[in-house]
């Protein structure tokens, strides 16, 4: 078997293609990979790794999901991206027997649904504790070196492959603006290829839980674990922990939880409590927050440059109805998709769906007061704007 060779078949490029088209990706992204498949600029590439040469990775630092947080991504240029976008997709899925039942990310077969799924639907998980923890930083993180023995095990079928991700993992250099650095970049974030090893790293951490009977989760790295008692899932947090640091990995302490049966928990931006299964807290106060920096962005906007209300009202149903409903990226699940096959309550979103009409009337009349609801519900209607509850159940039906 050789990967890398397989870059030239237009039939498993085609295959790639019905794929992502089938799952979810934006217009944008479709025409663009009709266009690079049609022209074969995948040969190019494959030209260049034969010939040892791979263009450098491009940092850059980017704000977290909208927050004043920063992170550090990496990127190739757009036709190499393509090429390793391609790769993982076919490593994806001739590795993914390696991997626990209980791993739930970037695999072909289990989404994050399944995850919330199985988990609720085990026979008395309402009366177990619960140790939930997120890996500070994972992806950039992980130590190359630790990473290239266990790639040189999995990969021993495909020497072409494994050389040539050998060779990504192990360049030093990174483009930052003008300039080539060398800095610790793990696995580096924003690459496709680094799904892959992100599954791979801790896959003994997995298959340690899975082979006890203890159920466990994984996405990435978020992880959770269950225990009849709360002394049992301690030891759980310490085996864990353990296991992290002696792989070069900590715990980030902000989201380092334990629940009892009366608390529920969380997992993966969603809240179970005796059988509801709702959009966790943290969600919906960041969507709101999101909701209220763009709601005073817009009013400035609008004042400074003397625009109706109407405009910026407007732009921002725009805005919110693009993250909450629409496809944007070929990567990027909307809320819609994320959410809504798994709740089975509309509480949070009718939380969200009053926040955002509250912001939309104060963008129409300048008034947070009672004066706010001269603009009437058919008036937000009449700019586009989507009734979260509503769209909830229409996917239902």
């Amino acid at each position: 078997m050789n990967l890398i060779d397989d870059i030239a078949r237009s039939d498993l490029w085609e295959r790639f293609y019905e794929y992502r088209v089938s799952h979810y990706c934006s217009a944008d992204f479709e025409s663009d990979l009709r266009g690079f498949i049609d022209d074969r600029r995948y040969l190019k590439v494959l030209e260049g790794i034969r010939s040892g040469y791979f263009p450098l990775p491009r940092r850059a630092v980017i704000s977290k999901m909208s927050t004043q947080k920063k992170r550090v991504v990496y990127t190739y240029p757009h036709d190499e991206n393509m090429v390793l976008k391609f790769l993982t997709y076919y490593v994806i899925r001739r590795y993914d027997h390696i991997f626990a039942p209980n791993l739930y990310s970037f695999r072909s077969q289990k989404t994050v649904k399944d995850a919330i799924r199985r988990l609720t639907g085990i026979p008395g998980i309402s009366s177990k504790y619960a140790y939930k923890v997120d890996i500070s930083n994972y992806f950039n993180s992980i130590p190359a070196d630790r990473l290239i023995p266990m790639l040189e095990n999995v990969l021993s079928d495909d020497p072409a492959l494994l050389g040539f991700l050998k060779g990504l993992l192990t360049e030093p250099g990174v483009l930052d603006g003008d300039n080539v650095i060398t800095e610790q970049k793990g696995i580096m974030a924003g690459t496709p290829i680094a799904s892959f090893y992100a599954d791979l790293y801790l896959n003994g951490l997995d298959h340690h839980f899975h082979d006890l009977g203890i159920t466990y989760a994984r996405y990435s790295d978020d992880i959770i674990v269950f225990a009849d008692s709360m002394e049992e899932a301690k030891l759980h947090a310490e085996y864990i922990r353990s296991f992290l640091g002696e792989s070069g990995l900590s715990v980030n302490p902000s989201k380092e939880s334990f629940y009892s049966p009366d608390d529920g928990w969380v997992f993966l931006g969603f809240y179970y409590r005796l059988g509801v299964i709702d959009i966790a807290p943290a969600s919906v106060t960041k969507i709101k927050a999101k909701m209220r920096r763009k709601m005073r962005a817009l009013k400035r906007w609008e004042k400074r440059k003397d625009l109706s209300s109407d405009r910026s009202a407007s732009a921002f149903i725009r805005v919110f109805n693009r993250k909450l409903f629409e496809k944007r990226d070929d990567n990027d699940l909307t809320w819609s998709l994320w959410y809504f096959p798994v709740i089975n309550t509309t509480r949070s979103l009718e939380v969200i769906d009053h926040y955002a009409q509250d912001c939309v009337r104060y963008l129409l009349t300048d008034k947070h007061t009672k004066g706010r609801y001269s603009a009437r519900y058919s008036d937000l209607k009449s700019l586009g704007y989507k009734c979260l509850v509503n769209e909830y159940y229409k996917d239902r039906d």
